[in-house]
Formats: C-alpha cells, structure tokens, sequence
C-alpha cells in the first residue's frame, strides 16, 4: 500500500479509500468480513457520509471499528449536508446535526475528515465556515473540505477563514475519472474530468491539495461489462445503472474505453485496473475513493497502484495523441 500525508491528520492515509456504501446490517458478517479484509490489505482510510444507507453504512462501520479496537488507526473521511427531497441542507443547522448523528453512528468523538457532501451558491460561506471551526476548536473535527464543491467556492470560503483567523478547507473530493461527463450523473454533482475540468485540475496540481477523487470507473463505465452493443440492454435489465447511460456512455467514451481494452491486454491488467491506475497516476495529489465488494477486488485495487502507467499511455487512452507509445 502507498500512503500520503494531510496536514492535521495524525496518521498515513492509504491512497486508496474503501467506500462503505455496500455496508449493511443485514448481511453484517459479510460487511465485517470485507472490512478486515480491506484492512489487511493496508488501507486504512474508509469514505463515508450521513446520507449513506440511510445511516446504516456509518452504523456498520462504527461497530466493526469498535469490535476490532482500530479507531486509532483508521482515517475516517464522512459526509454531511446532502439534499434530500424537502430542501436543500447546507446550513450550520445540518453541520451540527449530521456531525452528531454521523459520530454517534461511528461511535467516536472525532473525525479525521469532514467534508460538505454537496454546496449551496445561495448560503453566504461565512456561517458555513463559523460552524465548521466551531466543531475544530471543540475537537470534533481534524480536517475540513468541501466534496462537490468549485475550486472558486473554496477559494472563497478560504479567503474568508484567513481573514477571520479560522481553519481553512483543506481537502477536495470531486468527481474524476477518464471518461468525460456528458452531464451530471446526479444532482449537485461536481466533476474535474475532461476538457471542462482543465483550469481546476490546473488549480489543484499548482496548490497540490488533497483530493478524494471518486468514481474513477465512471459508475460501471469502466466495469469490464459494458460496451456499445449491450449498455442499453444492461440499462433495461437493470445491470447498468440509468445515469451511467447519461452521464457516459457517448462515442467520445467508448473511444477510450476501446483503448484501454487495448492497453490491458497489453499489460495484464483488467479494464477498471487501467482506469484506476489513470486516475492514480496524475500529476495531482490524489486518494482515490474506491469500492471494493470482495477480496479479488480489492487485490485488484492494490494492483493498480503498481500499475505505473506512463504519460504517454494516459494522454493516449485520453485520445490525445494518435498511436500508443
């Protein structure tokens, strides 16, 4: 396992993060049993958020943590202030309400990593920023970020906590994979792939901030299962999930898919074993949100950090050149 370092963060973070998303108390000896498995694997940082499983993600994971005694180890990233079907939630009301229903599910008194799950551009970011430090100061939070959020939104949230004396945010949790998003696959959602994810992705490898990229196999995309004759029998099945086909199933992405078929045969590797390891390999300083359901795939994982695709290779699967080197 590779590890990096974040400011304020006591401990290595994995750079890649198990998501919790197919936790659940229903099938909690398969969620236990994939948890220590991930953990054995040396990845000790796991993605989760309030809105996840209706809090049941964060339940199971909090009670694995505490039968096992790693808390201390582990490097929890969560997520609060996500829409629900009423309103909009990005308010210092839900900060404090999510954070206490999240760290009463973990069973913990702190979290490493907190990051606003979605942005609001008509909440001013001042109050926003008063109640994140607020929950700094008491020790409840080590590092605070925005997911989904612009580079300018945060900039401005950073503005303001310099000239206010407060922490500022510090992480990024976009979206960011090969494929380039024809549209949102989700409401709220923020990408830094493609062509229109230049100048961000520019702003983050000059200020080098921590990003937990997520999605890198474009939500099945780059699943090894789809291709252009059968994604939309899988979307009528059932098997391809409905903002998959809109967000990425496009000409422009099936080129690259036919080309990172191509790299790895070539390699050895699998499909979302390239399309991971493209992701990984950027010149950014990114820890890559992954979701591993059994041990095959989180072996596979691990691989893809070995991988070590070449500049060249990654602007060809990115159809930026002509020929692979």
């Amino acid at each position: 396992m590779e590890y990096g370092r974040i400011p304020n963060v006591d401990k290595p973070v994995s750079r890649l993060v198990q998501g919790t998303i197919m936790l659940s108390s229903e099938e909690e000896e398969y969620s236990f049993d994939l948890l220590d498995q991930v953990y054995a694997a040396g990845i000790n940082t796991f993605d989760c958020a309030h809105l996840y499983g209706n809090g049941d993600c964060e339940r199971v994971l909090g009670r694995w943590m505490e039968d096992r005694g790693v808390r201390k180890e582990l490097v929890i990233l969560t997520k609060c202030c996500h829409m629900n079907a009423d309103r909009d939630r990005v308010t210092p009301f839900d900060i404090s309400s999510d954070l206490h229903d999240s760290m009463a599910r973990l069973r913990t008194n702190f979290l490493d990593l907190y990051l606003l799950h979605r942005d609001d551009l008509t909440v001013p970011i001042e109050p926003i920023v008063d109640m994140l430090n607020k929950y700094i100061r008491a020790g409840n939070l080590r590092v605070v970020g925005g997911s989904n959020w612009t580079h300018e939104r945060i900039e401005q949230a950073n503005l303001y906590a310099a000239t206010s004396g407060q922490k500022a945010l510090t992480v990024s949790s976009p979206n960011f994979s090969l494929a380039e998003q024809a549209e949102p696959p989700w409401t709220g959602c923020f990408s830094i792939s493609g062509k229109d994810g230049r100048t961000a992705r520019s702003w983050y490898q000059e200020n080098q901030m921590p990003l937990f990229t997520w999605s890198s196999i474009a939500n099945g995309f780059f699943s090894g299962r789809v291709t252009r004759d059968n994604y939309a029998s899988l979307a009528d099945q059932g098997l391809l999930d409905e903002s998959c086909v809109r967000a990425y199933c496009t000409e422009e992405n099936f080129e690259r898919l036919d080309r990172v078929n191509q790299l790895a045969n070539k390699k050895d590797l699998s499909i979302p074993q390239v399309a991971l390891a493209y992701v990984l390999g950027q010149p950014l300083n990114i820890f890559a949100l992954v979701g591993a359901r059994n041990g095959e795939e989180i072996k596979a994982n691990v691989q893809s950090l070995k991988s070590g695709l070449t500049a060249e290779e990654m602007a060809w699967l990115n159809l930026e050149n002509l020929a692979s080197s």
